[in-house]
């Protein structure tokens, strides 16, 4: 994986096709899926980074909707408005947590392949 595009509110991250292509010739549901999680992942990780806070993040809830298939390069987009990353870590310093919620894309072409939604955690880092 690599990140393709990287911006205050945006994170493109790619997977080639080729180690991730089942039987079928198209990418693996396990990939797909993959590749979003990290993306959202990563999306926070930015959001932590770009306020100087750190945490731990996991994922704690998820949902996945598979549309269309993917037969190319894996192309995953999670955008976040500003005003809601502002919102999700408004009472971090106070609570030492923030929920994080975030939407991740694939799209084959000129369609919409796949949407991700999903509910980060951040943990204030607690030094250990």
């Amino acid at each position: 994986m690599r990140v393709a595009s990287c911006a205050s509110t945006e994170l493109v991250v790619c997977a080639p096709f080729a180690p991730n292509r089942n039987v079928h010739g198209t990418a693996f549901a396990g990939s797909l899926f993959s590749v979003c999680v990290l993306t959202g992942w990563g999306m926070t990780w930015l959001a932590l980074q770009q306020r100087n806070l750190g945490g731990a993040i996991v994922v704690a809830d998820s949902r996945i909707r598979y549309r269309k298939a993917v037969t190319g390069e894996i192309s995953c987009r999670c955008s976040a408005e500003s005003s809601t990353l502002d919102a999700a870590f408004a009472n971090f310093a106070e609570t030492g947590r923030a929920k994080v919620p975030l939407v991740c894309t694939i799209d084959a072409g000129d369609k919409r392949a796949v949407t991700f939604e999903g509910e980060y955690v951040v943990r204030a880092d607690l030094g250990h």
